[in-house]
């Protein structure tokens, strides 16, 4: 008998009949099924050929009850339709009446209309069989045992029967490979980037990797389960590069935080202070750090950006002008000496003194140095102390050493030699001096 258990228990033929017989009729041929041979052995067969047996077994059930599982069974009922162009159906009488001893018995000692029949059987077959063909190439004899292996090895995992279980175990590989070139995209993806670009690009592979697997899976009806396995192990890979994102944000973000923290402990180091230095690093350690920093982590380095910059602000701010003040004390007493002393340039000395004289007279008149802050002659001292000091053509700072040298150099050479072989031709008011007699001769 053709019983309702039988027909559940080819679901997974009916899920490759579905998926093979459907691309050969697309012409997307992945493998060409062969005959279907509907095989009957019994006593009688009540009147019925096989085919009407066949065909009542395919026979939808009542089902006024809406059960689900007699809805599958139809259902599979319905697949197996599908091969009705593409069946045969064919009956066997009962060897003989000696049941358990059949395997013990010589032809001559069975049925004649079974032998009959069974050469028959043969014949139809050998009718009917021809070379498996699959992904559009005809499998050799080697081949086809191999991919009979592999069918037999899923049937063997897959614990058939059961609906979709051999659809789900065609499928494993197929999800392996959705999965692996979901991978292979995502590394090409450069770490760390901002989480819309990161989503973005997963949502790109995601995408390519579902159409692969569309492309190539098994069954209709029963692949959802094989869908949801491969978005659970590509969201599992993608949980993976979210973290490698965010770990490579925070160590991107940290060292660049760190170097402007370095550059800021710097500017507020500077030999000779500058507010457009500061203000240039400032800005420049701000676009640095806009443009680098990416990623999940940064928000995170933003806010402790803007706080450590904006301490770093006020305290150079604070200190510019007492430290500009003292240098500038300092630097018109060096000029005082070196105009009397070392070039004896009498309008170089009379500036430094009246720069020293006008910034040691007004803290003094009005006792604390902060009320010449808001003096405009400050500002007017401020101003050029700044072009002189930092330009973009020169950062006085990183070369006053190797000028204040040449100057040196210079000064040096002009004392010893330079005016021995030429004469001092000023232009300007010298010293008067007088050594072993000589007159040294006046700037006109």
């Amino acid at each position: 008998m053709i019983r309702e258990a039988d027909i559940s228990r080819l679901s997974f033929a009916v899920e490759l009949a579905e998926e093979f017989y459907g691309r050969v009729k697309g012409e997307d041929v992945a493998f060409e099924p062969s005959k279907l041979l509907w095989l009957i052995q019994r006593d009688f067969l009540q009147g019925k050929s096989v085919k009407q047996m066949v065909d009542e077994a395919l026979r939808h059930v009542p089902n006024e009850d809406g059960n689900k599982n007699i809805d599958q069974v139809n259902q599979i009922r319905d697949s197996l339709a599908i091969m009705g162009d593409n069946s045969t159906a064919f009956s066997l009488p009962q060897p003989h009446l000696m049941r358990t001893k059949l395997c013990d018995l010589k032809d001559e000692d069975l049925d004649s209309t079974y032998v009959a029949r069974r050469d028959q059987l043969k014949k139809l077959v050998a009718s009917i069989i021809r070379p498996k063909i699959v992904q559009g190439k005809t499998l050799n004899g080697k081949e086809f045992i191999s991919f009979l292996e592999q069918i037999l090895d899923a049937l063997n995992k897959g614990e058939i029967p059961s609906t979709g279980s051999l659809v789900e175990v065609f499928n494993k590989d197929i999800v392996e490979r959705c999965v692996k070139l979901y991978n292979e995209k995502m590394v090409r993806v450069r770490l760390p980037m901002s989480e819309e670009s990161l989503q973005s690009a997963h949502e790109m592979a995601h995408n390519e990797a579902i159409k692969a697997f569309d492309a190539q899976h098994f069954g209709r009806q029963h692949a959802k389960k094989s869908v949801d396995q491969l978005d659970e192990q590509m969201q599992e890979v993608y949980k993976n590069f979210v973290l490698a994102n965010e770990y490579q944000s925070s160590k991107l973000c940290e060292a660049l935080y760190t170097s402007c923290e370095d550059d800021m402990d710097h500017l507020q180091a500077l030999r000779l202070p500058s507010m457009a230095k500061f203000n240039a690093g400032f800005v420049y350690c701000n676009k640095t750090f806009e443009q680098q920093c990416v990623g999940p982590s940064k928000q995170n380095y933003e806010q402790r950006l803007t706080k450590m910059m904006g301490k770093s602000r006020s305290l150079f701010i604070k200190e510019y002008n007492n430290r500009l003040f003292n240098w500038l004390v300092g630097f018109s007493l060096v000029m005082v000496v070196v105009g009397r002393f070392i070039i004896k340039f009498i309008l170089l000395e009379m500036a430094a003194w009246i720069l020293f004289i006008f910034l040691e007279t007004y803290t003094r008149m009005f006792w604390t140095a902060e009320a010449l802050y808001y003096n405009p002659v400050w500002h007017f001292i401020v101003g050029t102390w700044e072009n002189v000091v930092y330009s973009p053509v020169l950062d006085l700072d990183r070369w006053a050493i190797p000028i204040v040298c040449i100057i040196a150099l210079c000064v040096l050479y002009w004392r010893c030699y330079g005016k021995r072989k030429h004469g001092a031709r000023w232009l300007l008011p010298l010293y008067n001096n007088q050594k072993n007699g000589r007159n040294r001769e006046r700037s006109e």
